[in-house]
């Protein structure tokens, strides 16, 4: 999506169910800004995948639900739609959990590479619970280096 300056804006298209992945996707909308692009924060439900597809970079972000998996009303019809659309895009994949280990950032992130995708952070960025100051600063640190490897 291009803005009056003319820069590329990224895309970090999130749900959240309780401001866990909401602070993390903003965090890493900060780290793109820092890079010099411009970010556009979207909820889900706000997202179109068609849209999405055209750009080169963006970031998805969700909270484990259930046994392990994407929020299934909002977040997984999207990424469903998104998938046959993803191969060559950068990708950065982020979410937070309370249970488990991480099983759903993991079965998310391959999901991706098989469709073609370049993730950046090859298993995503998790965190348990409300996301700490340094799972913060690795959200920005990778919004960063999304918006700089363009």
């Amino acid at each position: 999506m291009k803005t009056e300056e003319n820069k590329m804006s990224i895309s970090v298209v999130y749900w959240s169910g309780t401001g866990n992945t909401q602070a993390m996707a903003e965090a890493v909308a900060e780290g793109i800004r820092k890079a010099g692009a411009d970010a556009a924060v979207i909820e889900v439900s706000e997202a179109d995948a068609g849209a999405l597809s055209g750009e080169e970079s963006f970031a998805l972000g969700c909270p484990s639900m259930g046994a392990e998996q994407l929020e299934e009303s909002e977040m997984e019809p999207f990424v469903a739609e998104l998938e046959p659309l993803v191969s060559g895009k950068k990708i950065l994949l982020f979410g937070s959990y309370g249970w488990g280990d991480g099983e759903w950032m993991r079965d998310w992130a391959q999901r991706m590479k098989e469709a073609g995708a370049v993730l950046v952070r090859e298993e995503g960025i998790i965190a348990n619970e409300a996301p700490d100051e340094e799972t913060l600063e690795e959200c920005r640190a990778a919004g960063k280096e999304l918006a700089e490897n363009r």
